[in-house]
């Protein structure tokens, strides 16, 4: 049996935030939680930085946070980036995150590897998805058609014979010591530069935003200003925050801005890195979230959410969205699953349904819920430690 202690994990980043958030805590969970070398091929750094500002986005080659960063241009750029680095021969881990496609000269030297016996253990780490079918493709192989090598299919998801989904050992305590100190609940909403606010309105409903632009924001935004309880949205900058700009007539959003309208007023935060936004999920008692890596964290959160899956141009996305209601939404009493399914359904592709004051009523059983389903998620394991036990399986 041979010992992994290294991965190459590749991340073309498709959805501004969703990919890189998902690939930069795996990355980081296998190097300080599992003691493995880690190198993360990124192809937009920029992007990166928004997570992680310590990442220089000008640098071919980094180190941060125990992981060991590279730039991913174009086959000569990756094949030069191999040739200087001090481990210039794949890792006993290969990963290409959501069917990225592994680059030429790392595949080349892959096969390599496998001539001389020490073939890499190749995963394609796939999008998480509720759906029914994935359980039974998870783990499947694909020989490559030329080289002497194979590819296996990991799943994250939901359900029995998935992957699980990303979880850091320390989460739930982190979650528990943070809900039960003022001072940092205090010292979150300063840096967020919204202490003020709060203090002001102690009563209000905290709301977190990200989502993609949305044709239904406009009818949110006019019944939370109808609202009978006061609502205070936290919105990063971004496709939201200048929508909701528009709505409202104000100037193009740069954080620290502030809008008021009737009984909502919306504050503009910077870009959170991780570790802060996980802080503001669960200091919110609604969180709005998008793509994949912010809807599995705000699962984590133990609040109610609402779900902004990534669109796709066949309606793809929808089933998705079903597939996880259908997990999510049977165990609520009937008017708060109803409540549910119909908002998450206005919010992702009917907006003239959309009923705020509905959701809003079901709120006390949506957290309860929230709760039970962490158990769910529990009992699958965490997906890192499910990858590392799956890929020293492979080479048994």
């Amino acid at each position: 049996m041979r010992n992994l202690s290294s991965w190459d994990l590749f991340c073309r980043v498709v959805d501004n935030y969703g990919d890189i958030g998902v690939c930069w805590r795996l990355a980081r969970q296998l190097a300080q939680e599992h003691g493995h070398a880690v190198r993360l091929w990124v192809d937009d750094l920029h992007a990166f930085e928004r997570l992680c500002p310590a990442v220089d986005t000008a640098a071919a080659a980094q180190r941060v946070s125990g992981v060991d960063i590279r730039h991913w241009g174009n086959d000569a750029s990756t094949a030069a980036l191999l040739a200087a680095d001090a481990h210039a021969a794949p890792h006993d881990v290969v990963v290409e995150a959501f069917a990225c496609d592994i680059p030429e000269p790392m595949l080349q030297r892959m096969a390599d590897a496998a001539r001389q016996g020490a073939a890499p253990v190749w995963i394609n780490l796939e999008y998480l998805s509720a759906e029914d079918w994935v359980a039974a493709h998870h783990a499947m192989q694909s020989p490559h058609p030329r080289l002497p090598l194979v590819k296996h299919f990991f799943f994250p998801g939901m359900t029995q014979g998935t992957g699980g989904v990303l979880r850091e050992s320390q989460l739930g305590a982190q979650r528990a010591a943070f809900e039960a100190s003022p001072a940092a609940h205090r010292s979150l909403w300063h840096r967020l530069g919204v202490d003020d606010l709060m203090q002001r309105a102690p009563d209000a409903l905290r709301v977190s935003l990200f989502a993609y632009a949305n044709p239904a924001l406009p009818s949110l935004v006019t019944q939370w200003a109808a609202s009978a309880r006061p609502v205070i949205c936290l919105v990063p900058e971004g496709l939201a925050a200048t929508q909701i700009a528009e709505l409202l007539g104000e100037a193009a959003p740069r954080a620290g801005a502030r809008w008021t309208r009737g009984h909502l007023s919306v504050a503009v935060m910077p870009f959170l890195p991780q570790e802060h936004y996980d802080a503001l999920l669960w200091a919110c008692d609604v969180n709005f979230v998008r793509g994949e890596d912010s809807f599995v964290r705000a699962q984590w959160a133990l609040r109610p959410f609402v779900w902004h899956i990534y669109p796709q141009s066949d309606d793809a996305h929808l089933a998705k969205l079903d597939a996880f209601l259908a997990h999510y939404a049977p165990a609520l009493p009937q008017a708060a699953a109803e409540a549910l399914v119909a908002f998450w359904h206005a919010w992702n592709a009917q907006p003239t349904s959309l009923d705020w004051p509905a959701f809003a009523a079901a709120l006390a059983p949506l957290r309860d819920r929230a709760a039970t389903w962490e158990y769910t998620l529990l009992r699958l394991g965490d997906l890192a430690a499910n990858l590392v036990a799956f890929c020293e399986k492979q080479v048994k």
